[in-house]
Parts: C-alpha cells; sequence; structure tokens
C-alpha cells in the first residue's frame, strides 16, 4: 500500500475518535465542568438536589452514598427514652386491705416509700383522700365491701400513673399475712421508744416473795430456757448454752402504747442468729397494742415477716400486758381484747406456726376470756414457788430475777412442759416451714400439779 493511502487512513481514524469524545463530552458536559471544579452554583445546587433521597424511598441520581451527607436522613430524636430523662420522679401505687378497709402506699421505682410531699388520691364515686402527714401511705376505713377504682392525682414534680388501679374491698377478715408489711415496720431511730415501749410486767408487780430465781435444770421432763429482748442488752449466747440454757423465747418487736406504730426490736435480728448459732432452739414473742382486729392482722403479718428465715422450732407468743395503764389497749374490754388477740392467733396458725398468749396471773383471769383462746399454748407468768393458775399452761416463767453467764442484767426464767421437735427445720423454703411445729400438747393442769 502507498505511504499517502496509510496517512489517509491514520488521519480518518483520529477524527472519528476526537468526533467520539466530543460526542460523549457534551452529552456528559455538566459532570465535566464539575469534575474540573467549573460549573456554577446553580448547577451544583441541581446536581446535589438529583441526589437526594426523595420520600418514596427510591434513590435519584449516581451518587449511591448521598444519604451519608444528609443530616436528616437519621433521626436525632430518640425514640426509647429512660424515667431518668423525663422531668419529676416516677411514682406507683401499692394497695392493700384487710376487711373495710385499703392502705394505698406511694412508692418509687425502687419500691420504697415517697415521703415528704401530700398526695391525693381519688376512690371514683367516693372521694379524694390526702396524705396529710406525708409518710407516704393513706389509710381508709369505714368502705363498703366490694370493688374500688383508685388512681392517683397530678403532683407537680412526679410522673403519676395513668391508669386506674382496681382493688376489691373485703367484707370480713381473711387471717393471711399481708404482702406488704414491710412498709409498717419501724426501727427505734423512727419513733420515740421511751415514749413507745411501755410493756409492764404485771408478774412483777403481783409476785408474793416465795419465787424461786435460780435455774431449774433437773425438772423432770420440763425444759430451761430464757427469754430476753433489748432491756438484755448483747448477749454471749456460747456462754449462754454452755449455763445449761435449752431455749431462748425472743422478742421481736412491739406495736407503741402511744402511736400504735409497728417497732422492730433492736437487737433481734441479734439475739436470734446468736442464739441458732450457738445451738439453742428459739421462740419469739411480740408485745401487741392493737386495737381492733386488722391491727392484729397487721402484728401477726410483721411477726411472720421477720422469723420466717429462721429455724424458729417454739412457738410465736402474743405478749398481753399492760403499757401501765397510759397504753392505746389498755382500756378494751376483756371480750373485745380476746376477739383481737384471736385474730392475731388465727393469722400465725393459718402460716404454719404454732403460736400461743403470754400474760401474768391475774391479767390473763382478769382482762381476756381464756375459755375462747383454749385451742393456743398459754405462757404464764407468775413468780411464787407453786403457781395458782387454775386454767393449763404449757410455758411457766417463774422469775424475772434470773442470772445467766453470758447476760449482764437480770434475765426471765421459764420452764417448758411441750414435746417441741427441734430436728424440723421450720424456715421458708425447708420441709418443715408449713407444717405444725409441736406434737404432744404438753398440757399442765391446775396449781402446780404439773409433772416435774
Amino acid at each position: 500500500m502507498g505511504s499517502k493511502k496509510i496517512k489517509r487512513m491514520l488521519f480518518a481514524i483520529v477524527f472519528l475518535f476526537v468526533v467520539l469524545v466530543g460526542a460523549i463530552a457534551a452529552a456528559n458536559l455538566d459532570l465535566v465542568k464539575q469534575k474540573l471544579g467549573i460549573s456554577t452554583d446553580e448547577q451544583t445546587e441541581a446536581s446535589a438536589m438529583l441526589e437526594e433521597t426523595e420520600g418514596d424511598g427510591r434513590q435519584r441520581g449516581s451518587n449511591l452514598s448521598a444519604f451519608l451527607q444528609d443530616e436528616t436522613f437519621f433521626d436525632p430524636e430518640v425514640k426509647f427514652k429512660s424515667i431518668e430523662t423525663y422531668s419529676g420522679r416516677s411514682v406507683f401505687l401499692m394497695m392493700s386491705s384487710v376487711a373495710k378497709d385499703l392502705r394505698i402506699m406511694v412508692v418509687d421505682s425502687t419500691g420504697s416509700l415517697v415521703t415528704g410531699t401530700p398526695f391525693v388520691v381519688e376512690l371514683r364515686d367516693v372521694g379524694e383522700y390526702t396524705d396529710s402527714d406525708e409518710d407516704g401511705i393513706i389509710y381508709i376505713d369505714g368502705l363498703r365491701a366490694g370493688e374500688y377504682n383508685v388512681s392517683l392525682k397530678e403532683t407537680e414534680g412526679y410522673q403519676v400513673p395513668n391508669t386506674i388501679t382496681s382493688i376489691q374491698i373485703k367484707q370480713e377478715i381473711e387471717y393471711q399475712v399481708l404482702d406488704d408489711i414491710e412498709y409498717l415496720i419501724m426501727t427505734e431511730d423512727d419513733i420515740d421508744a421511751e415514749k413507745e415501749d411501755k410493756e409492764v410486767n404485771g408478774a412483777a408487780e403481783a409476785a408474793d416473795g416465795t419465787e424461786d430465781t435460780g435455774l431449774k435444770l433437773a425438772e423432770g421432763s420440763a425444759k430451761f430456757g430464757i427469754d430476753v429482748s433489748k432491756w438484755n442488752k448483747t448477749i454471749d449466747w456460747e456462754e449462754v448454752k454452755d449455763a445449761g440454757v435449752e431455749f431462748a423465747i425472743i422478742r421481736c418487736g412491739y406495736r407503741g402504747a402511744s402511736s400504735g406504730a409497728l417497732v422492730l426490736d433492736p437487737l433481734y435480728e441479734q439475739n436470734i442468729k446468736g442464739a441458732i448459732a450457738a445451738d439453742i432452739p428459739v421462740g419469739v414473742y411480740f408485745f401487741t397494742q392493737a386495737v381492733d382486729e386488722v391491727e392484729a392482722v397487721e402484728e401477726a403479718s410483721m411477726v411472720i415477716r421477720l422469723i420466717e428465715e429462721y429455724d424458729v422450732d417454739y412457738p410465736v407468743f402474743l405478749d398481753s400486758e399492760s403499757a401501765g395503764g397510759s397504753g392505746r389497749a389498755d382500756w378494751l374490754e376483756a371480750d373485745e381484747r380476746t376477739k383481737i388477740h384471736k385474730a392475731f392467733l388465727e393469722t400465725i396458725s393459718a402460716a404454719g406456726y404454732e403460736t400461743g398468749i403470754y400474760g401474768s396471773r391475774n391479767w390473763l383471769n382478769e382482762q381476756v376470756a381464756m375459755e375462747e383462746l383454749s385451742d393456743y399454748k398459754t405462757w404464764l407468768a407468775e413468780y411464787t414457788e407453786i403457781p395458782a393458775y387454775e386454767e393449763y399452761y404449757h410455758m411457766w416463767q417463774y422469775t424475772s430475777k434470773g442470772t445467766i453467764d453470758g447476760i449482764d442484767t437480770k434475765v426471765d426464767l421459764n420452764l417448758c412442759y411441750m414435746n417441741i421437735d427441734t430436728s424440723i427445720d421450720h424456715s421458708r423454703g425447708a420441709a418443715g416451714y408449713s407444717g405444725v411445729i409441736n406434737g404432744d400438747s404438753g398440757n399442765v393442769p391446775v396449781g402446780g400439779d404439773e409433772e416435774q
């Protein structure tokens, strides 16, 4: 082929290539300008608009990562907020009823009572009630049986439930432990203990001087024991065990003689743990100042809550005594007091524990109708050489002036005539938790004719 023909062919190829490149560039002029940095602002804005994702969810334009530059693509609002992100403290209602009454407690998210605020609750079709003493508890009595709708009114600084809660008010008392009794239990730091802890030992006042203050360690089938409370101060339970003590009845608490508060004995846990650790079987007692059956169920509920984690072999006793004439329950008539005591005893018994009543001879004869309580144990306090009590008793507190190694104060000494099976574990979750504690009744007849 001649050289001229080769030159013409190469020229044609180059020309076609230039034309093709020019056509492509013309078709993509805006993009070329953008790459070369010579595009106008209007063109850049128009191009950016094409890169946006439209509301129908379809991508427009060639930049598939354009959404990453879109500050509005991700919703900056948090969908789920913790309680702390809201203004105000969240509060809730807890309610219980014994019979014809309603107790409402305002609690926070941790289950603690919320105090210091006069919360107002509304009972639909009944009325509004205010926590006037700001203790977090509103108590309403005298209600008719039936279903009630309860709501908490809006309160500044708090997030209140926006729902209405229903509760069934009972007509008759059911002797069951109250689930929310923990909210009513106080310590002596919360009260004036000198004013509230007023139990009076009637047996000491009636003692005739013939009491035996020594240890009765060889009394036939009877077992020797003590009963203690905060008044006996710190106890060395190992020394007590070595001294021959075979059981201990420990005060777990009392109801205030003036205010009616339910109060924990400050040495209860120390005492019951120490006694059990020293292998001394235990029972408990509670000093009552209940003025009605509802309060009796409260007292029993407190006791159950305090003892259920421990192996309590001996009975739970209700301490029925005077508070020196100034106690809120001192002026009850015998039949009314008996009815109230029975509510306590029934509740303890229904929880699976043996139970009974403690009192001096004169108190049991005059202030309680003991024939109505014959299904329960009797713990007699009479400080004489031979008891003159004319009914059966199961334990005898024969002096308040005893001395025991390991206890720096004078201490009450007792004889127990019951057959107590200490091999059974009565703590919650154990096999014996719901069983009857005692086997044989161990009744002791009139006037000290007991088998010694």
